[in-house]
């Protein structure tokens, strides 16, 4: 387990170089709080991993055996009747969002309630989808090194700049909308609905922050054990080392070396 020490300045800079690294924090801010003071992030802070593509083939099977898992959470023939779709749907409707936004395990439920399978993208996304398929739980990552800052959770302000993948004009948030953010911009529209080029994790990523979040807090076991399932998994084929913890309203952020 990595352990976190963060250091403040009396004059309220934070800059601490370690081994040529910025210290960096995760933020979730009282905005989000007050919308959510029941949820609980779960983040995986991940140091020195290999995500360079040896064998598509073991996370193709990886991603195949979790949408046969997926099924449990679709017992209902009503798709939207499902309690993983209906939980964050409601969720949704407390922030405002882009039209036709919807959580991304819902896309993900989806594509597996619909007969289609994933593809792979590389190790790392292909192993937290079928962690997130498996659990029923929303589940995403971005490279470290590519943040500008300190990432947050919390309201956008409506001007951040925002690159999706597959266009080259930034799309800002809608003010109020629940983002993650850095000091250049959105990383994560909509909550976890749409995340932006700049930071997203890439065979060339070394250090990535994952997270899996919570808004049925009926669900903490569920939570508790895919965090733990997704860094044994990073850990086991991957390599590196992963620090795991889990945000609440007492609890509100965790450094990211």
């Amino acid at each position: 387990m990595i352990k976190c020490y963060c250091i403040y300045l009396i004059d309220n800079i934070r800059e601490k170089i370690l081994g040529g690294l910025i210290l960096k924090k995760f933020v979730i801010e009282k905005e989000f709080w007050d919308l959510f003071p029941n949820a609980k992030i779960g983040i995986i802070v991940c140091h020195g991993i290999d995500n360079t593509v040896k064998d598509e083939n073991k996370y193709m099977e990886m991603i195949y055996s979790s949408e046969k898992e997926a099924l449990k959470h679709l017992t209902n023939e009503d798709f939207s009747s499902n309690e993983v779709i209906k939980v964050w749907r409601e969720a949704f409707q407390k922030f405002k969002t882009k039209k036709g936004a919807r959580a991304s395990i819902e896309a993900l439920l989806k594509r597996v309630s619909n007969g289609n399978h994933l593809g792979a993208i590389n190790p790392l996304v292909d192993i937290y989808n079928s962690i997130s398929l498996r659990y029923g739980l929303p589940c995403g990552g971005e490279d470290i090194d590519k943040f500008a800052g300190d990432i947050r959770l919390t309201k956008a302000l409506g001007n951040e700049d925002f690159v999706t993948l597959g266009t080259n004009e930034s799309a800002p948030p809608y003010e109020g909308e629940i983002v993650y953010k850095d000091e250049e911009g959105a990383i994560c529209r909509c909550w976890n609905w749409r995340e932006a080029v700049r930071t997203m994790l890439t065979e060339d990523t070394k250090n990535a922050f994952l997270c899996i979040e919570l808004v049925d807090e009926k669900r903490l076991a569920d939570l508790e054990n895919a965090l733990n399932h997704l860094a044994k998994l990073v850990q086991e084929n991957l390599g590196g080392e992963c620090s795991v913890s889990i945000l609440d309203i007492n609890n509100n952020s965790a450094c990211l070396l």
